[in-house]
Parts: structure tokens; sequence; C-alpha cells
């Protein structure tokens, strides 16, 4: 049998090679070296042999950027640092989206997606599929048919530089073509760039708690000539096209999430109401991983910190097991100034992504491995102890963040539409912050509109974490099998061992028994994964990207339910997945044999 070490070294290095070597790179260290440099070039000439050290010493201790850091960060590229975009489809104060608004978004759709960007849309523009227009304009087709024209169009791209496109549709919940947008996945491999989430309002959720009619709207285009029959203007300018009970739309929703694992849901309002700049900017869409709320145009430069790095005498090895908050603190604050730097360094695909993030400076600080983090500290993921370190982790983040935003504030200035009434007004996400840090904010101002965000880090945390579990995902098993595409060449399994898992063995032995805080996805209960979330939400301002691993026998009912419960925990979203024959096996779990897992490669 081949030793299962050797293949996680193997792996994580292919992984490298594949996606963040540059020409004449070998290893972690120069990866390192060039993107310190690079974003160092963001700092005055007589700062940047110091900001490039800086750099290189938080990413050998677990602070790195994110994908497109990494592969872009120095070389000579044509592609951006930026992962997460969202794209609007139709121009400022248009409703309605005609032929040569989407003509137009896809245009600029296929620039960013060319320069490894990845997009997220609100389609809730698109007229629907019984809009009859005028003979100036055929229609647009309904959204579906609007939606398959991007997903073409991201497959024909020449993206050798890149892993593919990676695309959001989202689609309101009250837009008349929900049903066929929620079911167009089920069953079959479609939209195949795309992950699809519905936004559902507050006013939604309450209907199907109350068994409640539902309207579906939509707004006619100023060329219009009649609609679908029967429907009937609105007190709000939209056009009524039917009635409907609000629990049947939600039944259909949890159908097609029960089956496919789409759609997700964006609880928009929630997205809303916790948006410190919603006077100024309004969020219909997230990027593709839904870590990221973000206006027409807006991006969002991200960067984890491996938090197994944190855990001194990790299984109580050598001691009592402590986490490193002063060292993360300090993580955080050169990180902050790092990610700041790339809004500078990077190439923008489009300029209306330049001028929005400059006016905003949106960053995302988060983190990865926090399952191995937990498990190291001989916490189990499910339980109030490892939901409390998690919250005092999400605090260190939150606290330290914004202490450094408002110091960089100080150095560079605040970002240009700072404005200290909005940011430390009641009801702002700085309100729990410390007085010392909020004293600043008032003094300086801030430096970035937002500061933190947990996306999934899957490849980065492979390439660069030795397999580390991703985000603040639970681990998926201690030796498993994954399946990854390298160099453009169809997908091969490979047999993997978790990071936190080797740790234990070498510290304790082959033949030491897991303790029972070696917890692994799917012996986290649904509701549990929830409360991972909620554990953590109160301290990320932007969002956090979390899929809620379910039984495969798991009922529609309690799909239903778990859905709904994400909506009462005040989440910003929720992604179910069920494994089964009818899903893509990315990762699978390896019969054992003796006790531990065994690898048929």
């Amino acid at each position: 049998m081949p030793d299962i070490r050797d293949s996680v070294s193997t792996v994580c290095d292919a992984v490298l090679a594949d996606r963040y070597l540059a020409p004449g790179e070998t290893g972690r260290d120069q990866v390192f070296r060039r993107v310190a440099r690079a974003l160092a070039e963001a700092e005055p000439p007589d700062r940047r042999r110091h900001a490039a050290r800086q750099f290189y010493g938080n990413m050998l201790r677990g602070a790195i950027g994110a994908g497109r850091i990494m592969a872009n960060a120095g070389t000579s590229k044509i592609a951006t640092m930026v992962n997460c975009f969202v794209h609007p489809i139709v121009g400022p104060d248009v409703s309605v989206a005609g032929q040569a608004d989407i003509a137009r978004a896809l245009a600029q759709a296929t620039t960013t997606l060319r320069m490894g960007g990845g997009v997220g849309y609100d389609f809730s523009p698109v007229a629907p599929a019984d809009a009859l227009v005028s003979a100036s304009d055929s229609g647009t087709g309904d959204v579906c048919d609007v939606i398959e024209r991007f997903d073409l169009a991201c497959k024909s791209l020449a993206v050798a530089e890149t892993r593919g496109g990676a695309q959001m549709a989202v689609l309101r919940c009250d837009h008349p073509d929900l049903d066929e947008f929620v079911n167009a996945k089920r069953g079959r491999r479609r939209w195949t760039t795309f992950n699809v989430s519905v936004a559902v309002s507050t006013e939604f959720m309450t209907a199907v708690a109350r068994d409640a009619e539902w309207r579906l709207q939509h707004r006619a285009a100023p060329n219009q000539q009649r609609l679908a029959t029967g429907a009937y203007l609105l007190g709000n300018g939209n056009w009524c096209y039917a009635t409907v009970p609000a629990r049947r739309l939600w039944a259909r929703i949890v159908d097609a999430a029960h089956e496919s694992a789409e759609p997700g849901l964006l609880f928009i309002d929630t997205i809303r109401e916790s948006n410190d700049l919603a006077d100024i900017e309004s969020i219909a869409a997230t990027n593709p991983c839904g870590e990221q709320p973000l206006p027409a145009w807006g991006s969002c430069v991200l960067g984890p910190i491996d938090l197994s790095r944190r855990v001194r005498h990790p299984f109580g090895a050598g001691g009592m097991p402590v986490f490193d908050f002063a060292g993360l603190a300090r993580l955080v604050h050169v990180q902050v100034r790092m990610l700041d730097n790339a809004i500078d360094v990077t190439q923008w695909p489009l300029p209306e992504h330049g001028h929005e993030a400059r006016s905003k400076r949106r960053i995302g600080v988060g983190v990865t491995g926090l399952a191995d983090a937990l498990t190291m500290m001989c916490l189990r993921y499910d339980a109030p102890q490892g939901r409390d370190l998690a919250s005092a982790i999400g605090r260190c983040l939150r606290d330290n963040a914004y202490a450094a935003s408002a110091a960089l504030a100080h150095e560079r200035g605040a970002y240009p539409l700072f404005r200290g009434e909005r940011s430390l007004s009641p009801r702002r996400f700085a309100l729990d912050l410390p007085d010392t840090v909020r004293d600043d904010i008032a003094r300086h101002g801030l430096r970035n509109s937002h500061l933190l965000s947990v996306a999934p880090t899957g490849s980065v945390s492979l390439a660069f974490g030795g397999n580390c579990s991703s985000g603040i995902e639970p681990a998926f098993d201690w030796a498993y099998q994954r399946q990854l595409r390298l160099r453009h060449q169809a997908p091969n399994a490979y047999c993997i061992e978790n990071h936190a898992y080797r740790r234990f063995r070498a510290l304790c032995g082959e033949r030491a028994a897991l303790p029972d805080y070696f917890v692994t996805a799917s012996q986290v209960s649904g509701d549990d994964h929830l409360r991972m979330v909620a554990a953590m939400q109160p301290f990320i301002d932007a969002g956090i990207s979390k899929t809620v691993l379910v039984p495969s026998g798991i009922s529609r009912e309690q799909v239903g339910e778990l859905l709904y419960r994400a909506w009462q925990l005040n989440l910003k979203g929720v992604t179910i997945f069920r494994p089964g024959r009818a899903a893509d096996a990315v990762l699978s779990v390896l019969p054992t044999s003796a006790g531990r897992p065994a690898c048929f490669c």
C-alpha cells in the first residue's frame, strides 16, 4: 500500500506547481518572496524592503494571500490579484435588461473571467419568459436562457493561466421565472460554471411561516407593448404575473436543494441591514462562493490565516494546549496592510472595478484551518466549547483588523467615502469594538470599508497549508480520496491525510486511538454546522462561505427545517450538500484496514 503521507506531500506540491509557481520557481519560499516584493511596491520607496520582509514573515507564519494573489502577484501575466467580483446586468437607473444590456454584460464578464476573477450577477432585471416586447427589441429570452449564454461564454474562454471561470447566478424570490431557475440544475449537468442562489427576503420568509400568498412580479421594459395574459399593475410600479402560495415556492426550493445541493439561499435583507454602506450602495448578489456580498462593480482582495499554526502544545503534547491570540493579532495587523496594498498594485479587468475598489477599499482578512485548530486544542467542532473558541478567534480578528485599518487611515488617509458619523453610529458593525479602537476610528477614520471575509480556501489550503481543513469547514475525513484536476487534464483521485491527523500521529504514535474530539464533517449535525457560522458571523463584516453537509438519507422536510433555521439564526446565506449518486464525488471516504484508512490508488 502506498504511504499516504508521501502522497499528501506529492499532492500539495503538485497543486503548488500547477497553480502557483511562476516560471523559474521551485518552492513555496520563492512564491512568498515574489508576492511579498510585489505587494510592497505600494509602499514609499524607502519602506519597501521593510514591508516585503514583513509580508514574507507573515506568509511563513501562515498568513497568505488568496489564490489570485499567490498566483499572479509579481508575474508578467495579464491577470488580476482579486478573486471575487459582482457585475450588474443593467446600467445605473435601469430596471429591465434589454438585448444591448445583456451583450454589454457578457463582454464585461468575459474580460473579467479571462483575467482570473470570479463573477456574481443578479439576473433579476431580466424580463420574465412571458414578457412580450416591441419589434425594436426582440427580447432577451427568459432568465434561464440568459444564464445559459453566460455559461457558454465562460466555457469557451481560453484560460490557460487559470483554473477556468467561476460564476454565481442570483435571482430574487419574487421573479416570475423563479420556478424554472430553481429547478434548472435538477437531474442534469447544466450551467457547470455557475453556482446558483435565490435572494430571499424577510417578507418572503414571513409569508412562508404564515402560509400566505406571494406575488411574482417584475417591472415592464419602457418599450414593452404587452405583458403575459392576466398580468396587472401593482402600486409599486411592478406588474404582477401570478400570485401563488409562498409555501409552494418554498417547497420547490427545498426539493431542488435536497436533490442537487442547489440553489443556495441568500438572506438578502440580513445582508443589506448589516452593511455599513447601505445608505450609498445596494447589494443584490455575491461572488461565486458566497462569502462576499458586493454592490455593482464591487470586488474584494482576500487573504486567509492558517489557524492551525497558532496552537501551542497541540493535543496536550508538552503541556496544556494554548491558542496564541497575541500571535494571531500580529498577523492580522500585517495582513490588513498587505491586502490594502494589493488594491493599488493589482491589474483591474475594467475601469469600473478600480474606481469602486479605490473609493471603498474592501478587503477580506479570513481564516482557514479552524477545524484543525479546534482538534489540536482538544475541542470538538460541534461542542459549545469549540464554538466559544471560534467566537473568541472571530473577536480577535475583528478588533485587530479594525485597529489596523484605523492605523493605516492615520498613515495613508481614510477610504474616500468614509464618514465617521456613519461608521460609529448605532447599529453599525463598529458598535461593539473596544473603546480604544472606536476612538482611533473617530480620530483617523478607516482605511477600508469592510475588512473580514471567510472563503473556502480549498486549493491554497492544499498548496500552502499541508491539507489543513478548509475555511471554517470541519475536516472532511482524516484520510480520504480527493479528485483533483491538474495541468488541465482529466480529474484524478489522490489519497491524502488531514493536517491535524498527521500531527496527531507524529506526536502520539501510530497506535494511539483517536480521542472523541476528532470529529469529521459527516459526524457534525446540520444544526451544529449552522451554529458554527452563527458563532463567527457577528465578528465578520462581509460573509462566510460554509456548506452544511447532511446525511444522504436526510428527508426533504429536514432540509427545509435547516434552511429555515439558517434564517432564524440571522445568517447571511446557506448551502446544503447531501452526498448522492447525482453529486460530483470530489471527496470520498476511504475504506479502512486494521483500524486505519487504507488507500487504493
